[in-house]
């Protein structure tokens, strides 16, 4: 059975990680690599700064850029999930879903779950082969190609 567990603003949570590390002038650069700069990032996209969730979410990047390009699969993910619990809500209409237990890893691997569940092929990286970016195309033909 797919659960989708994820919201809107994780799907732009999980594009805005996955492109944190641009090509400029040639060079990749890791927007994250930064202690200071990577504490404004999360706190701009409500992720508790330490520096082990710093370092998972370093990995878990790496892990899903790898994952979008088809360069590892998708077990690879498993690690960033395991400490993550799904818990019953009941409301109005029925049964909403919670996540305990949600690092920012978690949540990016859980929007990448998401988009591939309720949009399998629309996340990928750029055509070109020398940009590191990312894109989730909603064109209704899904042909984007970007750059």
């Amino acid at each position: 059975m797919d659960l989708v567990v994820a919201a809107p603003p994780d799907e732009a949570f999980l594009l805005d990680l996955l492109n944190t590390t641009p090509v400029i002038d040639g060079t990749v650069h890791d927007g994250l690599a930064d202690s200071a700069d990577a504490k404004i990032w999360m706190r701009a996209h409500d992720v508790a700064y330490t520096n082990t969730e710093l370092a998972t979410l370093r990995q878990a990047r790496s892990t899903l850029q790898k994952v979008v390009r088809g360069q590892t699969g998708s077990t690879a993910l498993k690690r960033f999930v395991d400490d993550v619990r799904l818990r019953p809500v009941a409301g109005g209409d029925g049964l909403d879903w919670r996540v305990d237990g949600a690092s920012g890893a978690a949540r990016a691997v859980l929007a990448w779950d998401a988009l591939r569940i309720s949009s399998p092929g629309r996340l990928r990286p750029c055509a070109n082969d020398e940009c590191q970016l990312f894109l989730i195309d909603r064109s209704k033909p899904n042909t984007a190609r970007w750059c």
